[in-house]
This record gives C-alpha cells, sequence and structure tokens, in this order.
C-alpha cells in the first residue's frame, strides 16, 4: 500500500469489532493493526507506507497461527528492501505470549533496519513466561506500551469504519489501561536480570 493510499481505499474494521477487542472486555481472538513506514535513505518521510488489520487464524480450517506472526508472515511477503529504514508500530487487542514474543524478537535480531513499536489493549497472562517474554521484546529494541486513549482514539479514525462519528468517552476506559499501564511497568521492572555474587545473571 503507497503512502498516498486513502483510508476509503483499504478495508476497514467495523466499529462492534474494535470495541468488542480493544475494550474492556476479554475477548477470544486477536486483532492487530499495524502501520509500516519505509523511508529512502534519510528522509524524514516515508517513501511507502502500510497500514491494515488482521487477527489471529483459528484452528479451523487450518493450522491455529497467532497475529503476531500472521503478521510476521504479511511483512516478509512484502520483500521489503533491508537497506532502507523501516518503522513498525502494532496496535493489539492482546500483547503477544511468550512464543510469539520470541520470533518477534528472532525477527528484529534478523532485520537491524527495522524498529518496533506495540501497544496493547492488555497483558496476555495467560501463558507462563508472558512475563520474560515482554522483557525480552524491550531488551530487543521493541517499545512496549498499553494503548492509552490517544492510540485508541487514533485506532478509530484510521483503522474503524466509524462512518464519521467520533468514539464515545466510555471507550477510552482510561482507568483499565491505567491499571494495565501500572502492571506493565512492574512486569518490565521485575524481570529485570540482576548479577548474583558469582556473577551469574538471575531473574528475580
Amino acid at each position: 500500500m503507497e503512502a498516498d493510499q486513502a483510508p476509503s481505499d483499504r478495508l476497514l474494521m467495523d466499529e462492534g469489532t474494535f470495541i468488542g477487542n480493544f475494550g474492556e472486555s476479554a475477548p477470544h481472538e486477536t486483532y492487530l493493526c499495524y502501520e509500516v513506514k519505509v523511508f529512502e535513505d534519510d528522509s524524514q518521510r516515508p517513501g511507502k507506507e502500510f497500514k491494515g488489520f488482521l487477527r489471529n487464524q483459528p484452528s479451523v480450517p487450518g493450522p491455529r497461527r497467532h497475529a503476531e506472526l500472521c503478521f510476521l508472515d504479511l511483512i516478509r511477503s512484502w520483500n521489503l528492501d533491508r537497506k532502507k529504514r523501516c518503522t513498525i508500530t502494532c496496535f493489539i487487542s492482546w500483547s503477544p505470549c511468550p512464543l510469539c514474543a520470541r520470533d518477534l524478537v528472532a525477527f528484529l535480531g534478523e532485520n537491524s533496519h527495522v524498529s518496533l513499536s506495540i501497544f496493547s489493549a492488555r497483558i496476555y497472562s495467560y501463558m507462563g513466561g508472558y512475563e520474560e517474554g515482554l522483557l525480552a521484546l524491550q531488551d530487543a529494541g521493541a517499545q512496549i506500551a498499553i494503548m492509552t486513549s490517544k492510540e485508541i482514539k487514533y485506532c478509530w479514525e484510521t483503522f474503524v469504519d466509524n462512518k464519521g462519528q467520533e468514539l464515545k468517552p466510555e471507550y477510552n476506559l482510561d482507568e483499565f489501561r491505567h491499571f494495565q499501564s501500572m502492571e506493565l511497568e512492574e512486569i518490565l521492572k521485575l524481570c529485570q536480570v540482576t548479577v548474583n555474587p558469582r556473577g551469574e545473571g538471575t531473574m528475580r
């Protein structure tokens, strides 16, 4: 998708899907909105820009695949020029599980020209090791944060078929996102690697 492509030229998420997945409820699926910018040389304006959204692939009819892995499949299919700086911003309804975090870390290690920012609506804590996965992403250079009303508003205006309507204030859920943000901050603090008297790395 070229940088000048209008929102009306691409698929938009319906209002109910967005509110159901990026609101306070705990949906069973994961939606990921993405914005990829490819820059020419040292230019501050992207030469190419890709925007869109996708969801995880359920187990039927094919193998189950998380949204982050579907996105990595997509971006690899574009065959982007490794010599050009690339920024990726993901707005995702659940933070990456430890297995997806591992694959995202590997992707960043293979693509030094890429910078990654992840804004999550909520923390996925249903799989052991999720804290270490988030820390590994941060250590790999990714920016990790909980979506604020600013990101929610941006997604509403950019990825949703909002029919020209503004997002209702009750969907910003500032208090809910504040607690999620505090939890993420604690996770990244508590999982910091410390050094014991023998000089070995330990997790506390």
